[in-house]
């Protein structure tokens, strides 16, 4: 028996040996928190953002004026083009920039296109009708870069420079194997610079426009009591609009349809956005921005959100059916108008590592709003910025909860209006209405016109009049 348990303790202890030696084998050759992907490879730089090119601008020039320079600066006139070629200058070609009719442009290629002015010294294409006022160059080389595609709201513009500083650096940064990947699939791999040009000006749209459906608040059959009961219970309580007309015959004895419902829900929404949005929230320097989605007839409308950390009051909201830059930078204005001052680099706007985010903070940049985007990536804290940021990305994801707690009890919208109407409410009675512990279990935003009324109902009425009120007084101003 002592034979047998001897045995089986060398038999352990070897074991325990070899399992020693195989950990220490996996500690030097097997890292155990390998990360999901090395964000530094450059072949993930397509989720990054390059920095501004050099924008060269030309300006309108007059050839008139040009040579007269030219004759005080000379003491003689500009003598105009002698052609010698076999394919002289049209007639009715003139200089794109500074006007110079054709006796002052050369051929410049023997007739494959290009045409050189004598006046302003400008190189252009015979065959290209628009002048181009603004060229791109890259801040890494100087070269100008090359438009390489047109997506639907901007131009991607790339440098084409075997030779340029960026390209030289991203291709050392290849593996053995990511050359290897990157010979058969280029597309696969950023390591050129390239600038996303935007096409739609969203620093011109207007922000203040009134949702589609909107009606007048005329009351024929039922009374501004009962839409301000049919909003507590649709918004407030979060019930369907058939639950709503339910609720409304079986408590209150009132019957109602939920078609009905729905118009008070859309006429109300449109009348309170004026009031929410023109808000005086006072915000401090700590926004918090994130993105959610709903369902509208099957398909996903993502539901752009910032927010102030701090004081919790929802500044910008957008709807959209495309989760790419433009509709992100609308969001942004909208929290950003709610600034009397803009505050610049003292504003810590926090979000995730979407690219959006970093594209709209260059926009806003090249319209004089300058200001960084701190971006927390990933669940865990493995970087100092995640550790510092963290807080602020949290406090969006719980509105995000918040949001999608309302929206799940209808299933999906059935029409874009519905789910413009459901936000618009939401965001009044978020900031207005709901309780708050962050408040002591009070709105966010105390309005002493609303703190007389003991009742919800009453509360949603007097919200509309003072929103009727606001438009008003802009409307006379």
């Amino acid at each position: 028996m002592s034979t047998i348990i001897s045995i089986l303790v060398k038999y352990n202890q070897l074991l325990l040996s070899q399992i020693s030696q195989l950990l220490i084998f996996i500690a030097k050759n097997i890292p155990l928190s390998k990360p999901k992907y090395d964000i530094t490879s450059p072949k993930y730089n397509k989720h990054t953002v390059d920095k501004v090119p050099i924008i060269k601008i030309f300006k309108r020039l007059d050839y008139k004026q040009l040579l007269t320079e030219y004759k005080i600066t000379h003491g003689k006139d500009k003598r105009p083009v002698n052609p010698r070629g076999k394919n002289p200058v049209l007639p009715d070609t003139i200089c794109p920039q500074c006007g110079a009719p054709h006796i002052y442009i050369y051929d410049n290629t023997g007739g494959r296109g290009q045409l050189w002015c004598k006046v302003c010294d400008l190189r252009f294409n015979k065959n290209k009708v628009d002048f181009k006022t603004e060229t791109f160059i890259c801040p890494f080389c100087g070269h100008v870069l090359s438009k390489k595609k047109d997506r639907k709201n901007f131009y991607i513009h790339k440098c084409v420079n075997k030779k340029c500083s960026y390209y030289m650096d991203s291709l050392a940064k290849l593996s053995l194997e990511d050359i290897k990947e990157y010979k058969k699939d280029k597309h696969k791999f950023k390591l050129h610079y390239i600038y996303r040009e935007f096409t739609t000006n969203y620093f011109d749209v207007d922000l203040s426009s009134m949702p589609k459906g909107a009606t007048s608040l005329k009351f024929r059959n039922f009374s501004s009591h009962v839409m301000g009961l049919c909003l507590t219970y649709n918004v407030n309580l979060g019930l369907s609009t058939r639950r709503t007309a339910l609720a409304l015959w079986e408590i209150h004895g009132v019957r109602i349809s939920h078609v009905t419902v729905s118009k008070y829900a859309i006429s109300a929404a449109a009348f309170v956005k004026p009031y929410v949005d023109n808000y005086d929230y006072k915000p401090t320097n700590y926004l918090a921005a994130d993105e959610t989605y709903t369902k509208v007839k099957g398909v996903h409308q993502y539901i752009w959100l910032v927010m102030d950390a701090i004081k919790k009051s929802i500044l910008g909201y957008q709807a959209s059916f495309s989760r790419d830059t433009g509709p992100c930078i609308l969001t942004m204005r909208m929290a950003f108008d709610k600034y009397k001052e803009f505050p610049g680099k003292s504003l810590k706007f926090v979000a995730d590592g979407y690219t959006a985010y970093k594209l709209a903070e260059q926009q806003f940049k090249l319209n004089n709003m300058d200001f960084d985007v701190t971006q927390v990536i990933g669940l865990t804290n493995s970087d100092p910025i995640s550790t510092e940021y963290r807080w602020l990305k949290q406090i969006i994801e719980r509105l995000n909860r918040t949001f999608k707690f309302s929206y799940r009890v209808t299933n999906g919208f059935g029409s874009e209006e519905g789910s413009n109407t459901h936000l618009a409410l939401f965001v009044a009675y978020y900031n207005f209405l709901r309780p708050h512990s962050y408040s002591y279990w009070g709105p966010l935003n105390s309005i002493p016109e609303l703190e007389k009324i003991p009742t919800m109902p009453g509360k949603w009425q007097k919200l509309i009049e003072l929103s009727q009120q606001l438009i008003i007084e802009k409307q006379v101003i």
